[in-house]
């Protein structure tokens, strides 16, 4: 009986294919799908991975002449300077500020403007809205910020609105120190609401529209349809985009705040990005500017992390 057993099983095993042959199988069975997904794993393997390598000049005092493996090791020295430099602090505040007013007022702005949409009854009128919303995502903020100064500097159309209408002096939109912040928040608004409303939008259409129906048969009105119906069915989409949101809470968009930056705004503009690229390109401070790159984005996943932990306590679902 037990000769027959231990044959038995033998034949089993020879019939049960190995689990390298079931692996090669199975990725040659699906061949064409991991074909369509290289060329995005190769960009995030040599534009994202492989430059964490370079990081380790954060823990040296390197020079370009030395190289990575000649250079002095200074360990926590540079992140310590973070937190000891007055210049530091400043960009630090500004970039926290800037950041802040944009999730202030850009997040909600493309929820809003989807809410608004999802409103119109006229299909021709909306996918025209859409595309019109939809354009300014396709500039480059070169171009954006060109328009912008066309419009506002001291001779431009605004200004000159302005003093025939009202006989107003010119006002320093450009240059004054009150008017960056809010000029950065307009500009993204601008360029990135329609954008924005694309996954809304997505959300929305999965909604059932026997829902609405129900609620007008009790009588709820446009307004409550909103609040009970349609803002409940974004929810979690709004969580999570907001998750996502905090873990780049120190990023502000260099190029955007780059083509702002003028002597009299730098005070109040100047923020980590474009104070790295002062540091490490024109001051060829590289460790400097690597350690300040590190902690932000250490600091960006200690918040992804911590906000997940409390959503997820709270019974939403989180990234992971």
């Amino acid at each position: 009986m037990n000769v027959l057993e231990k044959e038995t099983s033998a034949v089993m095993a020879a019939a049960v294919p190995g689990k390298k042959s079931f692996f090669r199988k199975r990725i040659w069975n699906e061949r064409y799908m991991y074909l369509l997904v290289l060329p995005g794993l190769l960009y995030f393997i040599v534009y994202r991975y492989i430059p964490l390598l370079g990081s380790v000049i954060a823990f040296q005092d390197y020079s370009p002449f030395s190289g990575f493996l000649h250079s002095e090791w200074v360990g926590w020295r540079h992140f310590a300077k973070i937190f000891e430099d007055q210049e530091v602090i400043r960009v630090l505040y500004n970039t926290l500020f800037i950041s802040f007013m944009q999730i202030l007022f850009v997040f909600p702005a493309p929820i809003l403007l989807s809410l608004m949409l999802n409103e119109v009854r006229g299909r021709a009128f909306k996918r025209i809205v859409q595309s019109v919303v939809y354009l300014p995502h396709f500039l480059s903020w070169v171009v954006v910020i060109s328009i912008v100064t066309a419009l506002l500097r001291n001779a431009g159309v605004i200004n000159q609105l302005l003093h025939l209408l009202f006989g107003m002096e010119p006002i320093p939109f450009l240059t004054s120190t009150d008017m960056f912040v809010p000029l950065v928040v307009f500009e993204v608004i601008w360029k990135e609401t329609g954008w924005g409303t694309i996954i809304f939008l997505a959300a929305l259409a999965s909604i059932n529209p026997e829902l609405y129906e129900a609620a007008v048969m009790d009588g709820a009105g446009r307004f409550r349809r909103i609040w009970h119906i349609t803002l409940p069915a974004l929810k979690s989409t709004i969580v999570i985009l907001l998750i996502m949101r905090l873990g780049s809470v120190l990023d502000t968009g260099f190029e955007q705040i780059f083509l702002m930056l003028n002597p009299f705004n730098k005070e109040v503009g100047d923020v980590l990005d474009t104070f790295v690229y002062y540091k490490g390109i024109q001051q060829s401070d590289f460790s400097f500017a690597t350690a300040v790159g590190l902690f932000k984005g250490v600091v960006g996943l200690i918040l992804v992390v911590t906000a997940n932990y409390f959503v997820k306590k709270m019974g939403e679902d989180g990234l992971y």
